[in-house]
């Protein structure tokens, strides 16, 4: 009979019960699109940002002490580098798949024919690297450096014999009035060797005075095979909070559950303690400006992200209340009839609960999948790609749903336990 009476209304109120599934559709898609896209918004604001360059750079031990007393930035020179065959190490660390890419740079003191000192940069176009855990990697500048603007020529290619080239920056190329195709006779502190101009760029900084070329170039020139003066790597990096800060500062601070915590959290300053780890006496720190814009930005757009979920729940919850009581009261005779030959106020809630869930269910799913479909286009609009489902956001949306569904329902179920059915009988 229970389930009769359920049914019975769910076809006779067919229209009121599908705009309350309408209503919950609205608010369970709304919040399926919002948690989707904040829990995986963090992963989309760093690829962006990743773009604009690397967020941790690395150093000698002792280029890093130098910096810290005379407060200049160290670029070799010191006679101190790291070790090249260490790079790979990288990847070995436990935030390993949270590197995304680095690149080591190493300075060359060059001279052209005429004896006009230029600067010259060794380093990574596009490396491949077999890695100590069997990974293949292509890492280098090509993608590190994807706002460069290549103004004339192409990126240099080490995978397809143009290692032998150069790039240079837009500045200097119109200075000497250097050209792509061009040979430049580099001098070296200990050799010398021509190099085809591969390419132009415009990075719209100091690079544009200086001549890139593959890292093994530039040590030959200098004879510094295997040494580099520092990496920049691009890492997946948590917003830093007061642990890592207190990390930051001195991680033998920490309590043990406080080191583990911070040690298995992605935060810049443990991923940095974590390269130090694997590249012999080096100092890894974070680039402040880009890892402060992430932790910023990250925390700005998931509090709107949580501001629109709150506020389209408030709103189904308020429209199921009005369309829930509605209904009760259109069924206040029902009811009172009901509670006159013996219903317990338990069973009529019950009864009213049960319609008002089963309406939730079909409006929730719906809700759901309509959802995740919006956050595919949000994905794709503002982020250029698709968002990763979480498999948490389904029973937090179910959870929130029911929420919504029974604190709407909360005014309909007190009307009801105030109902006399003398009254409602009688036509008062």
């Amino acid at each position: 009979m229970f389930f009769r009476m359920i049914f019975g209304t769910l076809f006779r109120q067919w229209k009121k019960m599908l705009m309350i599934a309408f209503t919950i559709a609205l608010g369970a898609s709304l919040a399926t699109a919002m948690l989707s896209v904040m829990l995986d918004v963090g992963d989309k604001v760093n690829q962006e940002l990743k773009t604009y360059g690397a967020n941790i750079t690395v150093v000698p031990k002792e280029n890093s002490v130098l910096s810290s007393l005379y407060e200049v930035e160290g670029e070799g020179g010191t006679g101190a580098y790291l070790r090249e065959d260490e790079l790979g190490n990288i990847k070995t660390i436990f935030w390993a798949f949270n590197i995304i890419d680095y690149a080591p740079f190493i300075n060359a003191s060059v001279k052209l024919d005429d004896g006009t000192e230029v600067s010259a940069v060794g380093t990574w176009f596009n490396h491949h690297m077999e890695l100590p855990t069997g990974e293949q990697l292509d890492a280098g500048v090509t993608s590190m450096r994807s706002w460069w603007e290549i103004v004339d020529g192409k990126w240099l290619d080490e995978q397809t014999g143009s290692a032998d080239g150069a790039m240079v920056g837009k500045a200097l190329a119109e200075k000497l009035g250097i050209k792509s195709g061009d040979t430049l006779h580099l001098n070296g502190t200990v050799s010398d060797i021509s190099l085809n101009v591969v390419g132009i760029f415009d990075a719209g900084g100091d690079e544009d005075d200086k001549i890139f070329m593959p890292a093994d170039t530039a040590q030959s020139l200098d004879g510094l095979d295997g040494k580099i003066d520092s990496i920049e790597v691009s890492a997946l990096t948590t917003p830093e909070n007061d642990l890592a800060i207190k990390a930051a500062k001195d991680p033998k601070s920490l309590t043990i559950a406080q080191y583990e915590t911070w040690y298995c959290t992605a935060y810049a300053s443990s991923i940095c303690y974590q390269i130090q780890e694997v590249i012999t006496d080096s100092v890894a720190s974070p680039v402040r400006q880009v890892a402060d814009s992430e932790g910023a930005i990250l925390e700005k757009t998931q509090l709107l992200m949580s501001l629109i979920t709150i506020l389209s729940l408030i709103g189904a919850a308020l429209g199921i209340c009005n369309l829930v009581t509605a209904s009760v009261m259109e069924r206040s005779a029902e009811m009172g009839l009901m509670k006159a030959i013996g219903a317990q106020n338990s069973s009529v809630s019950g009864l009213v609960l049960t319609e008002i869930t089963v309406t939730a269910v079909f409006g929730g799913t719906a809700g759901f999948f309509a959802g995740w479909g919006f956050a595919q286009i949000i994905g794709h609009s503002v982020f250029g790609s698709a968002i990763t489902m979480r498999p948490v956001v389904i029973p937090l949306v179910a959870v929130l749903v029911l929420i919504v569904t029974l604190a709407g329902c909360i005014p309909a179920i007190r009307m009801l336990l105030r109902l006399s059915p003398c009254e409602v009988l009688h036509g008062r």
